[in-house]
């Protein structure tokens, strides 16, 4: 693996994830496989999950870490190629990636939406133009688009929860949230949802579509409670509009708020959130601290993920 920015990058989706699920039986296995080398953690937003795991991962190999926190540590980036640096940006990110290619041997970004400019969003263009002069190895820490670190912890976590002969019925329904969120996690889940061997529906408002080509093969279905029916897990997420981009629509969502009384038509389902969670919000209490709740071991999955991402690149390093 050379770069993990997107299940394009990925050879074989199930032979990963069981490659993850067997470095957790024993995560300290290969405890030497990055001694002597650096990765870099660059943070453009926030982060909990992401940052730690993937801290932790980095060291169960035997790797140095460093983060980044660029607008808070360090100098304001420019991205556009040309560009009359005259304003409040002060590094461009031609050097930036230049400074960090030298220094280390693995970089990962963060990088959300803007949620303003829909073409450069989908384009990748921050992704991209930090892919472009970067000379090392990246790995996506969520970008404008996607978050296949979360994608692969999720399908971790299901395949662990799943020990049917058939196909598990596995639903991902928008939830209310009190600001605009971007649709990377809903867009790499379902992308990575219809490439696994699972029954895939995803049920929302009309109005926020996710953009086609991330839910083509999924079921979608605008009545919540005719898509829950028979569910084995249900994924809780907001996203915001992709067609009217970044907007919270018009109209009272609230009712679909997920609770213990739509959950009587599922098969008993597992309840998965990538967090953090707006409470009694997007999901009630009762089902985020239910029995069924599986969004601990979903967080805990980011560490595994993270670790079989930067050992298959490590490997390709130490070639």
């Amino acid at each position: 693996m050379k770069n993990f920015t997107a299940l394009s990058d990925v050879t074989n989706i199930d032979e990963l994830v069981q490659e993850a699920l067997k470095l957790k039986a024993n995560p300290l296995s290969f405890p030497s496989l990055g001694e002597g080398k650096t990765i870099g953690l660059v943070f453009l937003n926030p982060s909990l999950r992401t940052r730690m795991s993937t801290q932790k991962a980095a060291m169960n190999l035997g790797l140095n870490v460093m983060v980044l926190n660029v607008n808070q540590e360090s100098w304001a980036w420019e991205f556009e190629d040309g560009a009359i640096m005259n304003g409040t940006k002060v590094e461009h990110v031609k050097d930036a990636t230049a400074v960090l290619s030298q220094y280390c041997d693995i970089v990962g970004i963060r990088c959300f939406s803007s949620l303003e400019n829909r073409e450069e969003d989908e384009s990748e263009f921050v992704l991209n133009q930090f892919m472009k002069y970067c000379t090392v190895p990246v790995v996506s820490l969520e970008s404008a688009t996607r978050h296949p670190l979360q994608s692969l912890a999720d399908l971790m976590t299901l395949t662990e929860a799943w020990n049917q002969p058939h196909k598990p019925k596995v639903v991902l329904t928008w939830a209310p949230h009190v600001k605009p969120l971007p649709q990377a996690v809903a867009n790499s889940f379902s992308e990575w949802m219809c490439k696994a061997q699972v029954d895939f529906v995803i049920t929302h408002p009309e109005g926020y579509e996710l953009q086609s080509s991330f839910s083509q093969g999924a079921i979608i279905e605008y009545n919540q409670q005719k898509a829950l029916q028979d569910a084995d897990f249900v994924y809780v997420k907001n996203w915001s509009s992709y067609h009217d981009y970044g907007k919270i629509l018009s109209g009272n969502h609230d009712h679909w708020l997920l609770n213990e009384t739509k959950m009587k038509v599922t098969q008993n389902a597992k309840i998965m959130h990538c967090l953090p969670v707006r409470r009694n919000v997007e999901l009630s209490d009762a089902l985020l601290d239910g029995k069924n709740s599986l969004i601990q071991q979903q967080a805990g999955n980011r560490l595994f993920a993270a670790q079989i991402v930067l050992k298959s690149i490590l490997e390709g390093l130490n070639q």
